[in-house]
């Protein structure tokens, strides 16, 4: 097939059509509708509590804390622990949710909060400790976590460091973007919104402050079991490519099993816990536009509740594709119940005690080079990032929007030519490199305004005993993590740590997609399209996850370099939404009700008011308020009104609704629950406009609403 050459109107013209169909989906960017195999966790605190520096780098001097250090009692058998959690929602309109990459699937409200969960875990001498941070958003960017470090070095010195501490995300496909600083996440994110970013780095700091400060003895206690019908393969032809033999070794070409660790205070009372089981947040298709934390997030929402009985969802009191549902409201609420369902039995049956030392290792790696041994003659090196065609067709979570097949291993000469005249063309050295993956994007060669994708990444383990968590740096497919487990494991016992727990933390710290097998790299369906590392990246990954569990075996941790350090990029490019005053209708303002409740309503209905709105994104810079909603019912007794739901809340929604030239429209809605009690209720509006003056700067200004009241009732 003879090769089209193109003018350069035709290129423009072409560039322009790119952009205007998303290019976060095609060229410039990629969809992150990922699998179901890399184990996320759920973190269950239940506690009585709960300006940006530059260029943060390794932290190896040791200032004075300017926090003291807690008191902490040494003569125990256990561990002292501690659990926070704090509110990192960010931005819930004018911004991309991080997931899907899917142009317009723009945030338009909440549905549920987001939160960061920390655990700090000591030794009783105070002389180890490691933190693990669960928190719910697609995935950590290298930027964020250099942040939280950096602040921790400047708040505690040395007590908590690049080795101890463990940055997680859940994965939700419906949180904001706008927190990373490598170009194709940039534009995939539509821009750097630093008002998420802080807002995140903040909802960070806060859990962690919070769990160091309520550090008390106690004891950890680990579980485990299988969770069946909350999980598939995505990729089963896949999977099928690796050798037989090992597959006849398992049961299921996914993994079932939950791992957890219940924490307790010396008198047994509850403080928290963490689960790791290997399932997709994306029940939450890509057609939502609420922010959210999906079925993982909804297993932590009742599990807290169950603990936290009479309490608001985020309080700081004891603050602990399509799916099987008609829709994918209720999709998230049956898996996210089966996750529950299954913790909430293994944490009442927990009794194996967590015993043992605390250590932590960790290393950034450059994984564009890294020479890995086949066997003991042979070795091969992993590649320039890169992405191949299929990542730009997606998955059966959420199809992309051109003409891309999964499995392509050939190239198609139209759209190389339009990526060689817009990009450059990739070098020989990275097409032979990333064999068989046709090369769609050779980010690892594009520098421009930043890297495209990180070189540098992060490996890490920290221990508790017997257990070992490893925080990997993206997504593992199931076989992947079968062996990156087993590796593990045997490293560990080569040198004396017999019989250790293995359990795989993903996007973790640094995110750079996906990790399959060199067997599945053949097929190069999404996920392999998506391992922008090359064929051997996972063998890479095995060898640095050995050489950090031989290190804490043999208790020579100390003598591990730290590796080169990764960059910390400013100017990054600005938000493609700008901010725009708000504006209320001639004779209105702010929160006046446009639609009002009806005066009854039945449990099972849906109570719906509409205001005068304004935007919600100006709420994550100004938080003079901590909800955008409150459902209360009066109390006779007591007249007064008692706060019944939030933001949080399940059975809430916030919708907002963009007009022009700064006018909008907010509507709430009460799905009413089962258990609500007859009564007069009312619900509030709160939130913030943005106010100018010119040639004054502009100013967010506080307002909220309380329309009328209504009934709910048993019979009419």
């Amino acid at each position: 097939m003879a090769k089209r050459t193109f003018s350069t109107l035709e290129i423009f013209l072409i560039f322009l059509f790119v952009l205007m169909t998303g290019i976060t989906v095609a060229l410039l960017s990629l969809l992150f509708v990922t699998s179901g195999t890399t184990e996320n966790h759920t973190g269950f605190p239940t506690t009585q509590i709960p300006p940006a520096t530059q260029g943060p780098t390794a932290i190896q001097a040791s200032p004075t804390p300017s926090t003291p250090e807690p008191t902490l009692f040494q003569n125990f058998s256990g561990y002292h622990i501690g659990v926070g959690r704090a509110d990192c929602t960010g931005q819930v309109a004018d911004i991309i949710l991080m997931g899907y990459s899917k142009t317009g699937q723009n945030a338009r409200g909440i549905l549920t909060r987001l939160y960061s969960r920390a655990f700090i875990m000591a030794e009783p001498d105070g002389s180890s400790r490691v933190v693990f941070v669960s928190i719910e958003i697609g995935m950590v960017s290298q930027r964020l976590r250099l942040e939280v470090l950096n602040r921790l070095q400047s708040k505690y010195g040395s007590l908590y460091r690049r080795d101890n501490v463990i940055l997680s995300g859940t994965h939700t496909h419906s949180g904001p973007a706008g927190y990373f600083q490598y170009t194709t996440f940039v534009i995939a994110s539509e821009g750097f919104s630093n008002r998420t970013f802080e807002y995140m780095v903040a909802g960070i700091m806060k859990s962690i402050e919070i769990a160091h400060t309520n550090m008390k003895p106690g004891k950890i206690f680990i579980n485990k079991g299988n969770v069946d019908g909350a999980q598939i393969n995505r990729s089963p032809s896949s999977y099928l490519r690796n050798p037989q033999s090992e597959r006849a070794r398992y049961s299921s070409n996914t993994d079932k099993e939950m791992v957890l660790l219940k924490m307790v205070d010396l008198n047994g009372d509850d403080l928290g816990l963490i689960s790791w089981f290997a399932v997709h947040p994306v029940s939450m298709n890509n057609s939502n536009h609420l922010v959210n934390s999906d079925n993982v997030g909804y297993a932590s929402y009742l599990f807290e509740q169950e603990k936290n009985k009479g309490y608001l969802p985020g309080e700081p009191s004891m603050c602990i594709a399509m799916g099987p549902g008609q829709d994918m409201l209720d999709s998230t609420q049956i898996i996210g119940r089966i996750i529950y369902e299954k913790a909430k039995e293994l944490y009442a049956s927990a009794s194996q005690e967590v015993t043992g030392p605390l250590a932590s290792a960790h290393q950034w790696v450059n994984m564009t080079d890294v020479t890995v041994w086949l066997n003991s003659t042979h070795t091969a090196k992993t590649c320039k990032p890169a992405l191949g065609y299929s990542f730009a067709a997606g998955t059966i979570d959420g199809f992309g929007t051109l003409n891309f097949m999964q499995g392509t291993t050939v190239g198609d000469p139209s759209w190389d030519s339009i990526r060689d005249q817009i990009l450059g063309k990739p070098s020989e050295e990275i097409k032979e490199c990333q064999k068989p993956k046709p090369i769609l994007l050779h980010t690892g060669e594009l520098s421009k305004p930043h890297p495209w994708h990180p070189d540098i990444v992060d490996v890490q383990i920290i221990t508790l005993g017997f257990l070992a968590i490893t925080a990997i740096p993206g997504e593992f497919t199931t076989m992947s993590g079968r062996r990156l487990r087993e590796a593990v494991q045997e490293e560990f016992a080569t040198y004396g740590m017999l019989n250790m727990t293995v359990v795989i933390s993903g996007l973790c710290n640094v995110y750079t997609h996906y990790i399959t097998t060199y067997e599945e790299y053949q097929a190069q369906r999404y996920e392999a399209a998506s391992t922008i590392y090359g064929p051997h990246t996972l063998a890479a990954y095995i060898q640095r996850f050995r050489v950090l569990a031989k290190a804490i075996a043999t208790d020579t941790v100390a003598n591990l370099s730290s590796g080169p350090e990764p960059p910390f990029f400013k100017d990054l490019m600005a938000p493609l939404i700008p901010n725009t005053v708000d504006r209320a209708p001639v004779g209105t303002t702010f929160g006046d009700v446009l639609q009002p409740a009806n005066p009854k309503y039945r449990v099972g209905e849906v109570v719906e008011v509409t205001f005068v709105g304004a935007n919600p994104k100006n709420s994550a810079e100004n938080q003079t308020h901590q909800t955008f909603l409150t459902v209360e019912k009066y109390e006779v007794t007591s007249a007064t009104w008692q706060i019944m739901h939030n933001d949080a809340s399940w059975e809430t929604r916030f919708y907002w609704h963009k007009g022009l030239l700064g006018h909008s429209n907010a509507t709430i809605q009460w799905h009413i629950p089962d258990t609500a009690q007859p009564g007069t209720y009312r619900i509030r509006y709160f939130g913030h406009n943005r106010k100018q003056n010119s040639p004054k700067p502009a100013v967010i200004l506080s307002f909220e609403s309380t329309p009328s009241t209504f009934d709910v009732v048993t019979t009419w």
